[in-house]
């Protein structure tokens, strides 16, 4: 299935601690827990339906923005996650300290 990005809306389901963006009733999600001022990023996943279209790549992005705005600090343990940040260096700056992805 073929998705076109722009249209999606992703969702922080703050009570269910987890970023979600629903297409055709297929929900992807970036699951977070949050202790103090920090973020850990912890699991990723997309339905088959879902795979190949940047989904966990526009997850990962946003849950980053979102972290950022809040002035929160990051820690990768979803791998996903961490290679995202890997492949985008701007968002190290986020990283808690003594964390790292490469």
């Amino acid at each position: 299935m073929k998705i076109d990005l722009s249209a999606v809306e992703i969702v922080n389901n703050k009570a269910r601690n987890r970023f979600e963006l629903s297409v055709e009733g297929q929900t992807a999600v970036t699951e977070y827990m949050m202790p103090g001022d920090k973020i850990i990023f912890t699991h990723t996943e997309v339905p088959v339906a879902l795979e190949g279209n940047g989904v966990a790549g526009l997850l990962a992005k946003t849950a980053l923005e979102w972290a950022k705005e809040q002035g929160l600090k990051v820690m990768p343990l979803c791998p996903y996650i961490a290679g995202y940040i890997k492949r985008h260096p701007e968002w190290k700056v986020l990283l808690l300290e003594g964390f790292r992805v490469d």
